[in-house]
């Protein structure tokens, strides 16, 4: 059973689009998929309550603790949306969950240097003793870019200084704002509606339904 951890130490970088719209696509897909809201701010587990009871179901999951529990049976696929300020023992605790890290990024001086320290923080606990042996699979995501901006050229030539897959740049739209407040994804309109921003997560899907050899 996949668990993908959306984490990012910094807030504000858009880990419940991130979270919300990846459950969406593997309930589109269907998958029986359970979405754990680790965030004090519960903005996936309001985004669930908005979501239409025609559309693919999407379990909800409040993650409470630093325990590691088992999600019920019959569930396919999870997907964690955590919070700003993640280390510690509930960080561990997530990562021996997780099969799957996606580290969404926004192009800032802010979010660049949270996201070094962040990684290099992953760094670090392989060799914790504490940590779990087996690391979950990382990648990057951009978000919010606009093309052609100093900001967005930035972040590339950051994220090519890294030995981290880099899974594109997803542009900065209104579409996210307004499917998630009717807790909806990309993939609970019309494909016509969202095209570009479909295309643009075809390197990001393709990760996720990728499995280790």
């Amino acid at each position: 059973m996949p668990v993908i951890l959306i984490a990012n130490p910094k807030g504000g970088v858009g880990k419940s689009t991130l979270s919300t719209n990846i459950a969406g696509y593997l309930a589109a897909q269907g998958h029986s998929v359970m979405l754990g809201d680790v965030d004090k701010q519960q903005s996936a587990r309001r985004w669930l309550a908005l979501r239409p009871s025609h559309l693919p179901r999407i379990q909800g999951w409040d993650f409470e603790g630093d325990q590691v529990v088992k999600p019920p049976k019959g569930v396919s696929h999870v997907v964690l949306d955590s919070p700003a300020g993640l280390d510690g023992k509930r960080l561990k605790t997530l990562l021996k969950l997780a099969d799957k890290l996606l580290m969404p990024l926004q192009p800032s001086l802010f979010d660049i240097q949270a996201s070094f320290d962040f990684i290099q923080r992953l760094r670090e606990l392989r060799g914790d003793e504490d940590s779990p042996k087996r690391q979950p699979e990382l990648a990057l995501v951009g978000m919010r870019a606009k093309e052609g901006t100093l900001s967005v050229q930035q972040l590339q030539g950051f994220l090519e200084g890294l030995e981290v897959p880099v899974l594109g740049m997803l542009r900065d739209t209104q579409n996210y704002v307004q499917l998630a407040a009717h807790g909806l994804s990309l993939w609970d309109v019309a494909p016509s509606r969202v095209e570009r921003d479909l295309a643009q997560w075809a390197p990001l899907t393709a990760w996720l339904d990728a499995r280790k050899a």
